[in-house]
């Protein structure tokens, strides 16, 4: 891995932007890193462990998701670098070409999704395995009913992520028209859905954020990919001061993150006061591209960077299977989990921390080959010309609504038909692992291309 790394960036070209390359990198990082600071892990006096939130122990400490909730910046990247692979794409196919854009559309989305499903599919499937046997097996209760729940939900963003780039060419094509216009008309129906939710009560009008507030953020970077964000500390304030005075004098609450129990969420689903979150967090990070680019000069430095990228999807899938293991073990070992938050909690922070990230390290060795993605062909492709952009947009499909569902239900009960409700229908994980992977065979083969005889 670290000879391929040093090739990859032995080989990168002058005009790659490698600012973008740390972002997403960094991102993911905070992601993780934020994931294994919150939980926390305490042992009830019947003797079952429990996992709460260290942001609801601590209320105070809410105020940093303001700095560590990074996840707009990762979607942000990934309009940008949505952006120059459809427009690569393009070029080499012609819009009008032989297989017109329907073959496009489907090749565009295997070529960005196959770094994203088949990590994903590959989890889906280990992860189900044990549960379906655990279950069998009569093993349940404690930590590991809490783990076959907690593992599955950072799937939420790999369905956002899908919706994103299956939107990316009309919304690019928007963009390429309008411009800021075509920003400013997702973030004025973002803000209208609020106003729908919270001032006038209308029903499940809420969900529809979940789409507007992202692709509105993802809408960013493709103003980045043509250099649009001339002054990016404008709209960092900008952001800044609408996510305070929302928070201060509107219905919002404090956290940028998901809190158990709480009426309202600025995550699930995404309400203004997030766009506004993000609109700050993506100036902030813009602002700083000048220093962050004359870093990246270094060799070492941008060494690390092509190395980490290489596995950064497969470590943020198996992170919080890392540290719930950690604290398993742990547990199996009769050690005795301190009270969060206490000044014994804080002090074993470092060392969880580190282990953590070593199991992770461990499982990356094991499944990082999963991310590695192969060589797109163009040429004609798997299906008809015709039938590839309704096989590739039903496949995208069941594959955004399968890991939605099963982010919210878990792998739990597989036997048992445990529900969730996504938006107002009720799913099991069965049928969300089943419409994974249907989904995934369909994205697989519309966009599989083969060499055009000459």
């Amino acid at each position: 891995m670290a000879s391929s790394a040093h090739a990859l960036a032995e080989a990168t070209p002058a005009s790659r932007d490698k600012y973008v390359d740390l972002l997403r990198v960094a991102s993911l990082g905070t992601v993780v890193l934020g994931h294994w600071l919150m939980a926390a892990v305490s042992v009830r006096g019947d003797g079952r462990a429990e996992v709460g939130n260290l942001l609801a122990v601590e209320p105070r400490l809410q105020l940093l998701t303001w700095a560590l909730q990074v996840m707009p910046v990762f979607f942000f990247v990934g309009g940008f670098s949505h952006a120059l692979s459809y427009r690569s794409l393009r070029r080499k196919t012609g819009e009008n070409g032989e297989n017109g854009g329907a073959a496009l559309y489907s090749v565009f989305l295997r070529a960005r999704l196959q770094r994203l499903l088949r990590p994903t599919v590959v989890f889906i499937g280990v992860w189900g395995t044990l549960a379906l046997a655990l279950q069998l097996a009569g093993r349940e209760g404690g930590l590991l009913d809490v783990s076959l729940r907690l593992v599955a939900q950072p799937l939420w963003f790999i369905g956002i992520y899908l919706a994103m780039v299956a939107f990316t060419p009309p919304l690019l094509r928007l963009h390429e028209r309008y411009g800021w216009g075509a920003f400013g008309g997702l973030a004025a129906a973002a803000g209208l859905v609020d106003v729908l939710r919270f001032g006038f009560g209308v029903p499940y009008v809420e969900f529809l954020n979940f789409a507007f507030v992202w692709l509105a953020v993802h809408q960013l970077g493709f103003l980045r990919a043509d250099g649009k964000l001339r002054r990016p500390y404008l709209l960092a304030g900008a952001g800044l001061a609408g996510a305070v005075l929302l928070v201060a004098y509107g219905p919002y609450p404090l956290s940028m993150v998901g809190m158990p129990g709480e009426k309202i969420s600025n995550m699930a689903p995404p309400t203004f006061a997030l766009l506004c979150h993000g609109l700050w967090l993506v100036g902030g990070v813009e602002s700083l591209r000048g220093p962050a680019r004359r870093w990246l000069r270094r060799p070492r430095v941008w060494r690390a960077v092509v190395a980490a990228n290489g596995v950064s999807m497969t470590a943020f899938l198996w992170h919080l299977t890392a540290m719930l293991g950690v604290y398993g073990a742990l547990l199996a070992l009769g050690v005795r989990l301190p009270e969060p938050a206490t000044g014994v909690w804080w002090a074993q922070v470092p060392v969880r921390v580190m282990v953590a990230g070593g199991v992770t390290a461990l499982l990356v060795t094991v499944f990082r080959r999963f991310e590695q993605p192969s060589a797109v062909v163009l040429g004609e492709t798997g299906v008809s010309p015709a039938g590839a952009r309704p096989a590739a947009a039903l496949g995208v499909t069941l594959c955004l609504f399968g890991v939605l569902g099963l982010s919210m239900v878990g792998f739990g009960g597989l036997l048992e038909g445990r529900t969730a409700v996504l938006v107002a229908v009720r799913v099991t994980a069965p049928v969300a692992v089943a419409m994974t992977l249907a989904g995934w065979l369909l994205v697989e083969r519309a966009g599989r291309g083969r060499p055009v005889a000459a």
